[in-house]
């Protein structure tokens, strides 16, 4: 089963005094990284958000935003600071008396002095507001593992069509296999011929003969090729997150191409190695963003 790491989910879950919002977004990684936003007062919550997230995501930078309304989300207090305020009182009228200065202390004079009246602010904490989360959370994941599901059934049929048309290039060279040897075959004689006619020297003849022996012969790793497909193939079916084996699989796939390329020296073979490569690159690009 193919699973996209390209997702995104929104859930919002309420009560009478709370409304939680999460939002959940995924793009591609090679392990499971998770980045966390939300108010200070569930700071608390972030493992069991992560645990939550991590039962549908196993792999993919995942993205959380969290936002939080509602009455009683932050609890105000005022504090007076009575030793600081007395002393206050106290100089100011020194102050008038020793200067003969008019007129009656104001509470205005005292009440806007931030050291001596300050409102304390402290952010809510309750197990209801943690329900409200986690709750969010959960169906922001299942919302997110759906889409990722869909994109990740657009991407299995992209990738099937692609190694398909893989499989069909590599039985062209299989069928080009055999004209590759008889080249180098042909060639080996005529060398051999001009080695008995005095036209050729033995170490030229010796270097054809090694050429010939590692490099006419393609089809172990066509078969090994072949191999890596079917294996693919199989990978593509399991339950459990695959893009990794998909990965190194491709890289398999890409040396015995290269090697195939490398051995035949042929330009119908040479032709259909650039095809495969390219076809293998693709692959590679969907690949990558598969969990």
């Amino acid at each position: 089963m193919v699973v996209s790491m390209t997702g995104f989910g929104r859930s919002k879950a309420e009560s009478d005094r709370f409304s939680v919002t999460v939002e959940v977004k995924t793009v591609n990684h090679r392990f499971c990284e998770f980045h966390i936003r939300m108010p200070r007062q569930l700071l608390k919550t972030e493992e069991k958000i992560k645990k939550k997230l991590g039962e549908q995501i196993k792999r993919g930078r995942v993205e959380v935003f969290v936002t939080l309304e509602g009455e009683g989300i932050v609890s105000r207090s005022v504090h007076i600071d009575w030793e600081a305020l007395d002393e206050y009182v106290h100089y100011i009228s020194e102050i008038k008396n020793r200067y003969s200065i008019p007129g009656e202390i104001q509470l205005s004079d005292l009440i806007n002095r931030e050291e001596i009246i300050y409102v304390e602010e402290k952010e809510t904490e309750n197990a209801e507001l943690e329900q409200l989360v986690l709750a969010a959370a959960e169906n922001a994941a299942i919302q997110l593992k759906e889409m990722r599901l869909q994109e990740g059934r657009a991407l299995e049929s992209d990738v099937l069509n692609n190694i398909q048309l893989l499989k069909e290039h590599t039985a062209k060279v299989e069928r080009f296999a055999p004209d590759v040897v008889e080249q180098y075959r042909e060639r080996l004689l005529k060398r051999m011929e001009e080695f008995v006619t005095g036209q050729a020297d033995e170490d030229r003849v010796l270097t054809e003969v090694a050429f010939f022996a590692d490099k006419a012969d393609i089809s172990e790793e066509i078969t090994r090729l072949r191999s890596h497909v079917d294996q693919f193939m199989q990978i593509l079916k399991a339950s459990e997150p695959v893009g990794r084996k998909l990965d190194f699989l491709l890289q398999e796939m890409n040396r015995e191409v290269n090697t195939i390329g490398s051995k035949a020296n042929d330009a119908r073979v040479a032709r259909e190695v650039v095809e495969m490569k390219s076809l293998l690159e693709k692959v590679k690009e969907q690949v990558q963003n598969i969990e």
